[in-house]
């Protein structure tokens, strides 16, 4: 299952204490302040990998702290840092500030990280406040505290080139055509109830394509799998849209969707697109009143080199 949504409450590390105390040496019975620094407390960090493909593990697990700075001790000794904290998120996570709304980060190559929330600074100890005037400061400053944040995370999914098309209309079988994706295949529609990528080798040029849940008239209202996933395609710079080339009204289906993308956020209706009829084999006959780029049929794979040719064309 496709976990593509977290909210989770982050908090980082407290800094540790400042410390009081004075040198107690031999044959000085009087030495003058040496409480050292506290530490500082543990940032917490998001970073990009590749091992993990869903943000499920925060659905589980709510609430998420670093180490506390230790507090500082007597010789002028500063105490250790806290340990930061590094969260793991798929590539093409967006971090947003779950208050105000804003974008903290957008992470999308592997390796890639940021501090989201900063841990707090280790407090002063007495040996920063001798003074010619105040020999034996009993006055340290506390540890800062760590930032504390609540945080939603969505996962837009990597991909170069999105499906896109009513369900049905044969979108996961070309995907198993041209690509190494093995996704679920049958004859009544609904078969993808989530994103689905594809890695494609052509003409020594690699990319990803995503398999879209298929889209239905009012989705943005609500209705069917496919809106909810739309996202997914707003990093994509190519959408190709599949039309089954037997359908009784095949201008209907195709406005049906870029209606949705329309009505969809992310200007998605202004992405380069290719218009694909599927389905060529069932003998239909194609229809003379409406302008497409491709007639394929996924299931023999007829024409698909020349889809191919046009998709590495527009990249």
């Amino acid at each position: 299952m496709l976990v593509d949504e977290a909210e989770i409450l982050i908090k980082a590390g407290n800094g540790g204490n400042g410390a009081v105390s004075f040198r107690r040496e031999k044959y000085i019975s009087r030495g003058g302040p040496d409480g050292g620094d506290g530490g500082d407390g543990g940032d917490i960090i998001f970073k990009c990998s590749e091992d993990i493909n869903t943000l499920s593990q925060y659905l589980r697990t709510k609430n998420y702290c670093a180490q506390d700075g230790n507090p500082g001790a007597r010789k002028k000794r500063t105490g250790h840092d806290g340990n930061d904290l590094i969260l793991n998120v798929p590539p093409g996570t967006i971090i947003y500030d779950g208050k105000s709304g804003k974008i903290i980060s957008d992470l999308t190559k592997k390796g890639e990280g940021f501090i989201v929330a900063r841990g707090g600074r280790g407090g002063l100890g007495n040996i920063h406040f001798k003074s010619a005037t105040h020999q034996a400061p009993r006055e340290f400053k506390p540890g800062e505290k760590g930032e504390q944040k609540f945080i939603r995370l969505e996962l837009k999914l990597i991909a170069d080139v999105g499906l896109v098309g009513l369900p049905n209309a044969g979108k996961s079988t070309l995907l198993s055509a041209i690509s190494n994706a093995k996704p679920k295949i049958a004859s009544y529609p609904f078969t993808t109830i989530e994103p689905i990528l594809g890695k494609v080798s052509y003409k020594n040029i690699d990319f990803i394509v995503a398999d879209i849940p298929g889209l239905i008239e009012n989705a943005s209202k609500g209705k069917g799998l496919g809106y909810k996933f739309l996202k997914h395609i707003g990093r994509t710079k190519i959408i190709i849209h599949l039309i089954d080339a037997g359908s009784l009204n095949v201008k209907k289906d195709y406005q049906t969707v870029r209606t949705e993308l329309k009505n969809f956020r992310n200007n998605l209706e202004n992405k380069k697109e290719i218009i694909v009829l599927n389905k060529i084999d069932s003998n239909y006959g194609l229809p003379t009143d409406f302008k497409y780029d491709v007639a394929i049929s996924a299931k023999t794979r007829k024409n698909i080199e020349e889809l191919l040719d046009l998709i590495v064309n527009n990249l």
